[in-house]
């Protein structure tokens, strides 16, 4: 009996999922445990195995279209296997069923050649069309070499790399690939999953506010000299290790409570200001950037502080992160610090009114009244919405953050 592969819930809040790719095509042997998929929600973008051995007996959701969670977006079974249960797709899903390759295992029959194969009759599969699409290559022209003639990915390369090589007519009608120095092969990547979140997110973000960047130095050589032995302590006794990060968190958050207006959100011709802090702390991962939300960030000691933000970048890095756990927050930290990035133009997480970004930590020689000094000089570079506070109080907060880093025992009480 075929063996139905859905579309898991990733969060509680989920509504919807999307296959942002499918690494397997219908006939396509696979194990269980194998990797058959890319499915994301929103900023949660993780890999879906085969739940048994079989093969691919048909692909109900094509890339690159939502459904709810429990949708079955595939079936796997065994070669001599008819396809049963297609009821159970969502509505949505049902029109773009793909065919049932259960004679793919045998030798795959030679397909057509492109001039008998009628208009629309090609079988592609949805990363090839894309790929076909965004090269400016008509499908029909391309010879098909998976099961039943189908149109792979490798196809469509093959077909990029001729149209890179062939001479360039004068006078070009369409889009074409653009031509690639010295003849060499011209890669291009669909921008789906959390990437094409990220890119759209960005996007808005700078067209829909008026965005201005600080910048200054923080002396931390005594946060630097204090945080060792502090650590090593809160290692021992609570079983969590404090690093800058943690003790610039904590700095932000004491600042935001001081300076209110810049934990703030422009919403609806509106000014949102916070009595509450629901600090968002960035995390890079392989294929992307999420922002994990510590809630309630102003109730937290130092320490439950840098335990709720090791547990959160966690979770990010092993995609066990619910979409819930990535919404709300009012303010958002940024650090290059391990990159050896200096200062950077940080950009809002919209609809937050501020987010400050974190370089790494200088040693530089500094005048102490007339003597020179070897300091550790922290960058920090804040943007901010200009439609909902002017610099004179931006920079007051990035002062406050600054000033509580060089007085870092304020930051243990």
């Amino acid at each position: 009996m075929a063996v139905e592969m859905v579309m898991p819930k990733l969060g509680m809040a989920m509504k919807e999922g999307m296959v942002s790719n499918w690494r397997k095509e219908a006939g396509d042997p696979v194990s269980k445990g194998e990797i058959v998929a890319d499915i994301n929600s929103e900023k949660i973008e993780m890999e879906i195995e085969a739940p048994a051995d079989g093969i691919i007996l048909e692909i109900v959701v094509p890339a690159g279209q939502g459904v709810p969670p429990g949708t079955v977006i595939c079936r796997i079974g065994s070669p001599d296997e008819q396809v049963i249960g297609a009821a159970a797709a969502a509505p949505e899903a049902k029109a773009h069923i793909a065919e049932a390759a259960v004679a793919a295992v045998a030798e795959p029959a030679p397909s057509p050649s492109p001039a008998l194969r009628k208009k629309g009759e090609s079988k592609i599969s949805p990363v090839a069309r894309k790929m076909a699409e965004a090269a400016g290559i008509d499908i029909e022209s391309i010879a098909g070499t998976g099961p039943q003639g189908r149109i792979t990915k490798e196809d469509v390369e093959r077909a990029i790399a001729k149209l890179s090589a062939a001479p360039s007519p004068a006078v070009e009608s369409g889009p074409v690939t653009p031509p690639a120095a010295g003849g060499e092969q011209v890669e291009q990547t669909p921008v789906t999953g959390i990437r094409k979140v990220i890119a759209t997110r960005m996007l808005d973000s700078m067209r829909s506010s008026a965005q201005l960047t600080l910048t200054l130095k923080a002396d931390v050589t005594g946060l630097v000299a204090l945080q060792k032995p502090v650590s090593e302590t809160a290692q021992k006794q609570y079983d969590v290790k404090l690093t800058i990060t943690d003790f610039i968190a904590r700095a932000v958050v004491l600042s935001l409570m001081q300076h209110r207006q810049m934990n703030s959100a422009y919403i609806d011709e509106r000014i949102h200001t916070f009595g509450y802090v629901h600090l968002g702390m960035a995390v890079a991962l392989d294929n992307g950037l999420v922002v994990p939300v510590i809630r309630h960030a102003e109730k937290l000691s130092l320490l439950e502080l840098a335990r709720g933000l090791k547990s959160l970048a966690q979770r990010a890095r092993s995609g066990q992160l619910g979409s819930e756990e990535m919404q709300g927050s009012t303010f958002t930290v940024t650090n290059l610090g391990a990159y050896g990035i200096e200062h950077f133009t940080p950009i809002l997480n919209p609809p937050e009114a501020g987010i400050l970004g974190v370089g790494a930590v200088q040693d530089t020689p500094v005048f102490i009244g007339e003597e020179v000094q070897r300091r550790s000089l922290l960058p920090l570079s804040l943007t901010f919405d200009h439609r909902v506070l002017d610099g004179a109080p931006a920079a007051g907060f990035l002062r406050t953050v600054k000033q509580l880093l060089e007085d870092p025992y304020r930051l243990l009480l």
